[in-house]
């Protein structure tokens, strides 16, 4: 569950993120001859062969029965997925909605608007063809293993080689898969090739450094030193395919729309999207100078703006001052009733994974919601390179000023996306579908929410710097919605994204770069601004449904105890109606 920030690797979604390119060939349901399976049979079917088709997804969810396997990508598997899914489709679509329970009906919803968004990628967006980034996918199988402590060193020591193993015929498949890609996913693949590389050679060698079975050792040194000589060779491999990569990255108005419908449950037309992100860039822009004004009215707002920015930790102070706020933000919610608050466990800051690093400011990576043993959560910041000059460091150090830091910890942690994780995990009441499915515009529209919220709510004692942390974050998200939609339905190019981010989100331009990158992997970005909105909506609604009973803390606990399911659902949970989410 998850701007300064990104999850492209270790978010909730991680499922879908893995559809990019990911199968594998599996026997296939026979629902022509077969009698229908009850509900609850259908969806433990589908989610069994889900986790067989993306192994890495069962593992980083907290199901280790496949942690020895790594996804097919080989142009067969994706057929046999394909054909799976439209097997599924029709068997969730055939089921009499007269015999499920009101909650069932909405999972069920959620489950055929997930297998059409997948089916959506597989036959037409088909990414496994367009994006490169093969070495970032396989890297990041290896470190759901590595990264928790959820089994015996040895045997996840045993999981890796068997994953390494398999990793040489994905990268050499990923050639043979790839159709003139966009220039800029080949770029974003190459920038992340020595992070990766160097993943290999430092960081897994360390992770079972500890581990002295020699024959288990020897396996392991056999299998990584091939996995890091397959890695330079798909390096050399993405070097020569640079100049030959001349694709559109934008999927079209018609695709762009489909994908919003079935992965948000989205309908409101692109002209009217647009209008809608402009006005709400317009309101956070008018909102920010009037903060600038109660700051410094002798400055005007940009002034007041780089004068903030100034105020930030050095590379080496910026994970401490972040881990340091998250006690006061967890006690805050407690001692203001704001939502309740299930664990006094706290996550860790640490530094974002190199291999996750071109496209992340800061991400939030929880255990899986079976995951029973390693429950670790980590915060992850994304420091500036070292090997970037210094003039370039200290202008990416300030879009990590302190009031900054705070607004990026309360989406991450308190109350934003640890939070919810929570909930979903202890939950008990939670079902299969709704453990494993999430809406964007839930999830990134709830902790984008938060921001917002607890100042609202007093945290830092009306202080209008935080105020101006908030709103150039809320910035950054407006722009992201507008972006989104401009560079995939209208020909915006990305150096115009740059601009646009510079000039309307004020945003430096490092950062500017990565967001206008991220745009081109991730079209619809807008979940965090359409989310919000849709959540502040849902609560003026709730509010004036419960009336003299509405609390804050009740509306906040009921929303996170239902998972992170599309707006459309909640607001018929909470309010009985399926009325428009904006």
């Amino acid at each position: 569950m998850f701007g300064k920030e990104t999850n492209v690797v270790t978010s909730v979604r991680w499922g879908k993120v893995l559809t990019i390119g990911l199968g594998c060939v599996l026997a296939l349901s026979t629902t022509a001859t077969a009698a229908p399976r009850p509900y609850g049979n259908l969806v433990d079917a589908y989610f069994e062969d889900l986790f067989r088709t993306y192994p890495s997804f069962a593992t980083y969810v907290g199901i280790h029965t496949y942690d020895t396997r790594l996804e097919d990508v080989a142009p067969a598997a994706h057929a046999a997925n394909r054909a799976r899914l439209v097997n599924y489709l029709e068997e969730f679509e055939a089921l009499d909605e007269t015999v499920l329970t009101f909650e069932d009906r909405n999972d069920r919803e959620m489950v055929i608007a997930d297998i059409r968004g997948r089916l959506l990628e597989e036959e037409t967006l088909q990414m496994w063809r367009k994006n490169p980034d093969y070495g970032g996918r396989v890297t990041s199988s290896i470190f759901t293993l590595i990264k928790r402590d959820f089994a015996p060193l040895s045997a996840r020591m045993e999981s890796v080689i068997r994953r390494e193993e398999q990793i040489p015929k994905v990268l050499t498949e990923a050639r043979t898969l790839l159709r003139n890609p966009p220039r800029v996913y080949t770029e974003v693949a190459l920038q992340q090739m020595p992070g990766i590389i160097d993943f290999f050679k430092q960081d897994v060698p360390e992770a079972f450094k500890s581990v002295k079975d020699p024959a288990l050792r020897k396996r392991f040194t056999r299998t990584n030193r091939n996995t890091i000589a397959a890695l330079k060779s798909y390096e050399t491999f993405l070097k020569d395919l640079l100049p030959r990569s001349r694709g559109s990255f934008a999927i079209g108005a018609d695709n762009y729309r489909r994908k919003l419908s079935y992965e948000e449950m989205v309908d409101i037309p692109l002209d009217r999207l647009l209008e809608i992100g402009y006005a709400q860039l317009r309101k956070d822009q008018e909102a920010f100078v009037r903060t600038a004004a109660q700051i410094d009215p002798a400055k005007k707002p940009l002034e007041v703006l780089s004068v903030l920015e100034k105020d930030h930790p050095s590379a080496g102070e910026l994970i401490p001052a972040a881990q340091k706020l998250l006690d006061g933000m967890r006690q805050f919610l407690i001692d203001r009733n704001i939502i309740t608050v299930p664990s006094t466990v706290q996550a860790k800051v640490v530094e974002t994974p190199p291999f996750a690093r071109a496209l992340t400011f800061a991400s939030m990576d929880t255990p899986g919601p079976y995951e029973t043993r390693a429950t670790e959560a980590y915060y992850n910041i994304t420091l500036p390179d070292p090997r970037w000059s210094k003039a370039k460091q200290e202008e990416y150090l300030r879009g990590y000023n302190y009031p900054l830091i705070s607004t990026v910890s309360v989406h991450e942690v308190w109350p934003g996306h640890y939070e919810q994780f929570l909930w979903v995990k202890d939950n008990p009441k939670l079902s299969k579908v709704r453990k494993l499915l999430s809406a964007g515009s839930n999830a990134e529209g709830w902790a984008h929410y938060s921001e917002q919220m607890m100042l609202d709510e007093g945290y830092g004692n009306n202080d209008p710097k935080l105020r101006m942390g908030q709103l150039i974050d809320a910035l950054l998200r407006d722009c992201r919605y507008i972006v989104g939609i401009q560079m995939h339905t209208r020909g915006m190019s990305v150096d115009q994204a740059v601009n646009f981010f510079m000039r309307e989100g004020y945003q430096v331009r490092p950062n500017a770069e990565v967001e206008a990158r991220r745009g081109t992997l991730d079209p619809t970005y807008l979940v965090y601004t359409l989310g919000k909105l849709s959540i502040l909506k849902l609560r003026e609604d709730y509010k004036q449904k419960m009336g003299d009973q509405y609390r804050l803390s009740d509306f906040h606990d009921r929303f996170v105890q239902s998972g992170a399911p599309p707006i459309k659902i909640l607001r018929r949970e909470l309010l009985g109606e399926d009325g428009p989410v904006l």
